[in-house]
C-alpha cells in the first residue's frame, strides 16, 4: 500500500525530524512496504493515521515532559549536594562511619507514601526514592552488603530492594559466611532470610542470631515468584529439576502435576540451580526472575509456586542500633523455666503494657537437651515507653533474654 504523494512528503519530513544525528541527518533503512511510516498504519481508504494535529499536540506535551525532566535533574543533583553536606557534618562530629540511618530512610519513605497524590503507585515512588537515596549514599561511600549468593538469588533481590542498586553487593556461599563478613567488618550490613510464609522459619538464621553480636536494624519483605527455567522448549524434555530445597517444597504440588517423573535435585541456591540447568541438556531450574536474567534462561513456566501469596521476610543486620522511626518492630530471644505456666508468665508483661506480639517461634536451645528458646517480635521500638516497661519486667522474669534490635517496619 502506497501513500499519496503529499503524505509521502510529510512522512519523509517526520522521519528526518525523529532520527537526527549531530552534524548530519540519518534516514533509517525501512522495508519497501514501510519506506514511509504511514504506509504501515494507513487505513483502508489510504489516509495516513499520523496527522499533523496529532504531532502538534504530542510535541506540546513532550516539551512539557522535557522541561520537567530538566527540573528533576537539577533537583536530584541539589539533593545529592545536600546529602554530601550531611556527610561533612557527621565527619566534623566524629560520626563519619554512620552514613546509613535506617530510621531516617524509613521516615522519608513513610512521608513520601503519605503525601503521594498519584497517579504513580506508592510502590513505584518508594522504589524510585530508595534508588535516589542509594545513589546519594554512594557519593560518600558505597555500602558493602553481604548476602547468600551467588548472584541471582532472592537474597540479592532483597538486598537490592532495601539498599538500592548503588550498593556494593558481596555474595557469600553460606548464611554463616554472611554473618562473619559483617562481624569482621568486611561488609557494612548483611541481608539474611528469617522466615517464609509457607515454609516457616529459616533455622540457620535463628541459630546464628543466638550468638552473634550483630543487631537487627531493618527488614525486607519480598514476594517470591518461582519460575521453571530451561533451555528446553517443552516440559516433556525435562528429566531433572535443580533448585534450593525450600523452593522445591514451595512448588511441590506443581511438580507432582506437571513433572511427576523428573528427578528433583536440591542444591545450595536457586542461582546455582540456574547455572547447572543452563549447562545441561534436559535440565531445568526453579528460580526467580533475577536468576533468569543473569543466566539467560528462558521461562518455561511462570509463577509455579503452590501458594500465590508466597512471601519471604529478610532481616538487615549491622553493628549498630536503629533509632525510632514511628513505625517499628522489636525482636528478642528469651528462655523460660521448665515449669507449668512459665511461658504465659513471660508473655504477661506484653499484654499488661498493651504491646502487641506479632511472632512467637520456639527453637531448641542447642546447649541443653530438650530445652527451648523463643524468638519474639513485638510492635514498637524498645525506646517507646510501653515496650521499655514490658522489656524491663521481662528481664526480671526470664532466665535468658537477648534483645536482637528495634528497627523500622518494611516500607513496601
Amino acid at each position: 500500500m502506497n501513500c499519496p504523494q503529499p503524505c509521502q512528503e510529510r512522512c519523509r519530513r517526520r522521519v528526518l525530524t525523529l532520527f537526527p544525528i549531530r552534524n548530519e541527518t540519518y534516514v533509517p533503512v525501512l522495508p519497501p512496504e514501510s519506506r514511509f511510516p504511514c504506509a504501515a498504519v494507513a487505513t483502508r481508504s489510504g489516509n495516513c493515521l499520523v496527522s499533523d494535529d496529532l504531532q502538534s499536540e504530542l510535541a506540546v506535551v513532550r516539551q512539557q515532559i522535557d522541561s520537567v525532566d530538566r527540573q528533576l535533574l537539577e533537583l536530584l543533583n541539589q539533593r545529592a549536594r545536600h546529602a554530601q553536606q550531611v556527610g561533612e557534618i557527621k565527619a566534623r562530629h566524629g560520626e563519619a562511619g554512620f552514613i546509613y540511618r535506617p530510621e531516617r530512610e524509613a521516615q522519608v519513605l513513610q512521608r513520601i507514601q503519605e503525601s503521594n497524590p498519584g497517579p504513580l503507585s506508592n510502590e513505584s515512588v518508594t522504589w524510585f526514592f530508595r534508588e535516589v537515596m542509594s545513589a546519594c549514599l554512594s557519593l560518600e561511600q558505597p555500602l558493602g552488603i553481604a548476602f547468600l549468593g551467588p548472584l541471582g538469588t532472592f537474597s540479592e533481590s532483597a538486598a537490592t530492594k532495601h539498599f538500592g542498586h548503588a550498593a556494593r553487593l558481596m555474595p557469600q556461599i553460606s548464611i554463616d559466611d554472611v554473618f562473619r563478613e559483617v562481624e569482621a567488618c568486611h561488609a557494612d550490613y548483611a541481608v539474611v532470610p528469617i522466615e517464609n510464609s509457607t515454609e516457616g522459619a529459616i533455622g540457620r538464621t535463628l541459630d546464628l542470631l543466638l550468638t552473634t553480636p550483630l543487631r537487627i536494624c531493618g527488614e525486607v519483605v519480598l514476594r517470591i515468584h518461582q519460575h521453571l527455567l530451561s533451555n528446553e522448549s517443552s516440559l516433556r524434555s525435562i528429566a531433572k529439576v535443580f533448585s534450593h530445597a525450600q523452593s522445591l517444597a514451595q512448588c511441590h504440588e506443581w511438580l507432582n502435576r506437571s513433572l511427576p517423573l523428573a528427578q528433583r535435585i536440591p542444591v545450595g541456591s536457586n542461582a546455582q540451580a540456574a547455572q547447572l540447568a543452563a549447562a545441561e541438556a534436559g535440565a531445568a531450574a526453579i528460580a526467580g526472575q533475577a536468576a533468569a536474567e543473569r543466566y539467560h534462561l528462558p521461562e518455561l513456566a511462570s509463577n509455579i509456586e503452590d501458594e500465590p501469596n508466597n512471601t519471604t521476610r529478610f532481616v538487615v543486620l549491622g553493628r549498630h542500633d536503629a533509632g525510632p522511626s514511628g513505625r517499628d518492630k522489636t525482636s528478642l530471644i528469651m528462655s523460660a523455666h521448665n515449669q507449668t505456666g512459665a511461658l504465659s508468665q513471660l508473655l504477661a508483661p506484653f499484654s499488661d503494657a498493651g504491646v502487641s506480639m506479632t511472632r512467637l517461634e520456639s527453637r531448641p536451645a542447642r546447649h541443653t537437651l530438650w530445652e527451648y528458646v523463643f524468638f519474639v517480635d513485638l510492635d514498637g521500638h524498645r525506646d517507646d515507653a510501653p515496650v521499655r516497661g514490658a522489656l524491663a519486667e521481662l528481664g526480671r522474669r526470664a532466665p535468658y533474654l537477648k534483645l536482637l534490635g528495634s528497627y523500622p517496619v518494611a516500607a513496601y
